[in-house]
């Protein structure tokens, strides 16, 4: 899993039909404080209803195919948490406001 904020989302009216009526956002992958890292970023089907701003968890590859609703499907990215904060060596780095 990886750490990641959702910057925006987007709009595909036509897609695979195993992933109609998902939504898809946009992600940039951060470090542990939240921080934005400097790497593309990339689409991911959002399983947890998060919205832009939000610090979530993502699976990838294999990984994220392995959900009821991306069972099966061409799926390598999946938002499938949403962080309230998070904790690294006894110290909150992040805490959702």
């Amino acid at each position: 899993m990886r750490i990641a904020r959702v910057i925006g989302s987007t709009i595909a009216t036509i897609k695979n039909p195993r992933i109609e009526g998902t939504k898809l956002m946009l992600v940039q992958d951060t470090d542990e404080s939240g921080k934005d890292l400097k790497s593309p970023p990339y689409a991911a089907i959002d399983l947890v209803d998060a919205g832009v701003g939000d610090l979530v968890l993502t699976c990838h590859g294999s990984a994220a195919r392995q959900t009821h609703i991306t069972k099966d499907t061409p799926t390598d990215a999946v938002i499938n948490a949403v962080l309230d904060h998070l904790d690294v060596d006894g110290k909150r780095t992040f805490e959702k406001a």
